[in-house]
Formats: C-alpha cells, structure tokens, sequence
C-alpha cells in the first residue's frame, strides 16, 4: 500500500510541476512519463482537482490545465488567557489549509497546535503570529514569537555552555523545561513530519530535512528576541502520523518513543575535539529515557579514547538494557569504539625517535 502510495504521489506532484508548461496534453505527458493509460492519469487530475489544486477549463479534446492560486493568509494572536491552540486551529487554520488529504491534515494539525502551544506556554513573550503560503505543490507556514527564545530558554534551564548545545538536546528529542505541561516530544515529531522543518532564535538556525537524520546549524548576527518556526510539507505527500511514530519505537509491538538518533558532533564546544569524558557525558544527557541511541558520527573525523570509554564502556556497563548503535562512523572512530567496547586501552603506533 506504501509503494501504491508512493507512486501516486510521484505521478501527482508531476503533473503539478509540468500542468504549466503543457496545460493542454498533461495527460499525455504523464501517461508517457509512466506509462499508464489516459483514464489512469484522468483520475490523479480529477483527484487534484477535487483538492483545489488544479482548475480546468474548456471540454473534451479542448480541455486545459492550470494551477490553482496561492493562498496566502497572516494572522496575530495576543497572548491572554483564554488562548487555545486547537479552537485557533478550527476557526483560522484549518480553514485556510483547505481540502487536503486525511493524512497531510493530521500532521499539520499536530504540528501546528504543538508549535502554536509551546509559543503560549513557553515564550515568555506577548504575541505569536501566524503566516501561511499554499500553493498547489505544498504548504509553508511559520510561528513567530516575541519572547526569550527557544534555545536561549533551553540553555539556561539545563546549565548548557551555549546555544548549539540546546540544539543537541532538541535533537534526541523528549525535552521539555515543564515537564508537568509537556512530554518533550513535539518539537522533535513535528521535525520528523514536515519536509522541511526550521528554527530561528538568537543567533542560531536550525534546520531538517525529511530523510535525513542530521540537523544542520547555521550562526548568524542576532536578529532580535524570539523565535520563529518554519514548517512546508507537500499538500500530496503519502506520510503519516503512525508512520512517523513507529520510525522510532524499536519493536513492532511497541508504539513508544524510545529511539534517537544523536548527532555526536554537536558535543563539541567550538574547534575543541571530542577527547574528554565531560563531553561524553555532555552527549549522554537524559539517553537514559531511551531503549535505542544512536550516534550518528557524520562529520566527525577522530575521537579520543577516554570519550569513546565513556560512552562505549561505562555508560554501556551501566546502562545494559539500552542499545547504543555507532553509525557514519570513520575507520579512526570505530578503532576508538571497537576498543571501548572490548574494554582494552589503546595503543598509539610507535613514533621513531631519530
């Protein structure tokens, strides 16, 4: 049914990114594309447009294609009591997302309203402003706020030495500084749903892409207070929310999320190496909630034996029900990794004294 799915979804965001430049033949085009029949092709146009993506005009051999408008809608809430996520989402948003599929309106409804409410709950600030852009291949939308900032907010609660290291936490995911209001996990379910998934505060940019495991960091000059998320997913995408969910909970038969992927570099402190145990225990922080840790060693081009002792020996022999997975990893870090884990030292190469 995924692959069905799949298909469907490649064959629609064709004809949406071609419909202007053969709006006449597009279903010829398609059909060639990947051959199909034209009554094939017919009911993915019929499909679209029944979503308003589309519109045609003229009939029979006469028949053309076009994209349907953009929408674009802008919205400013005053943070008071009384403020709810979801009747924001009923009365305003849902409206202006208009006919989607089931699927894609789930995932924009946990987003959004898990967005919408960590601005209320957590900003500090006073307003939070809501912009959306749809367009006949997907849908963007950012929620910006004018309090402290979210990875300013994270860094102090945790007693983390810089803003990048809030970023680290986000990404294992199960973070909350109100753990009576909030699980921690909507920042990270909503950056694994979307497409496209960004943080601006400070001067820090966050930023994932769908597929990839790694988040990517950007400095910048401080903008101003608060923060901004940037949210697109395709209005056709055959994503789901189980799907989602099941990528990281370790057995069929278990729905929980107990699986991370940590991006190892993001414990280092500027051009500092990754040699320390402190670092490692940096690294370590709260893993412990999970079943599955994986360390993602992308762009990581050495380690040091007592931070590859840490992780690999000591936090494992204290820690024996959690699995922790090395992947990415380069010959010289998995020698450091293989040798943690047998628990044997390690013997540098012999250097000629002349």
């Amino acid at each position: 049914m995924t692959r069905v799915r799949a298909r469907g979804e490649e064959i629609r965001r064709f004809i949406l990114e071609n419909v202007e430049k053969h709006p006449a033949n597009i279903s010829k085009k398609t059909a060639d594309k990947f051959s199909i029949t034209r009554q094939a092709v017919n009911k993915h146009l019929q499909k679209l447009m029944s979503e308003h993506s589309l519109s045609e005009a003229g009939q029979t051999r006469n028949r053309t294609y076009r994209l349907a408008s953009k929408i674009e809608w802008r919205g400013d809430y005053p943070i008071v009591p009384g403020l709810a996520e979801d009747v924001v989402w009923t009365n305003d948003i849902l409206p202006v997302l208009g006919e989607q599929p089931e699927n894609v309106l789930d995932m924009w409804r946990f987003c959004f309203t898990e967005m919408f409410n960590n601005a209320m709950d957590h900003s500090g600030g006073t307003h939070i402003h809501v912009h959306i852009l749809r367009t006949a291949i997907d849908t963007e939308m950012s929620i910006s706020d004018n309090g402290i900032g979210i990875f300013v907010k994270i860094q102090k609660a945790l007693g983390l030495l810089d803003e990048r290291h809030a970023i680290l936490e986000l990404s294992k995911g199960k973070l909350t500084t109100d753990p009576t209001k909030h699980t921690g996990e909507g920042i990270f379910f909503a950056s694994r749903m979307t497409d496209s998934f960004d943080i601006l505060s400070g001067g820090v940019f966050l930023s994932h892409t769908f597929g990839k495991n790694e988040d990517w960091i950007m400095e910048r000059e401080k903008f101003g207070s608060g923060t901004t998320v940037f949210l697109k997913i395709s209005n056709h995408t055959y994503r789901t929310l189980t799907k989602i969910y099941d990528q990281y909970a370790p057995g069929s038969d278990d729905y929980g999320f107990n699986k991370t992927v940590v991006p190892v570099r993001l414990a280092q402190y500027g051009n500092d190496k990754l040699v320390s145990r402190s670092q490692a225990k940096r690294l370590l922080a709260r893993v412990e909630l999970f079943k599955v840790v994986i360390f993602d060693f992308t762009d990581v081009p050495t380690i040091g034996q007592a931070f590859a002792d840490e992780l690999f020996r000591v936090f494992a022999n204290e820690h024996p029900g959690i699995s922790l997975i090395p992947v990415h990893a380069n010959s010289a870090v998995k020698r450091m990794v293989g040798r943690a884990k047998s628990g044997m030292p390690v013997v540098e190469p012999a250097v000629a004294i002349s």
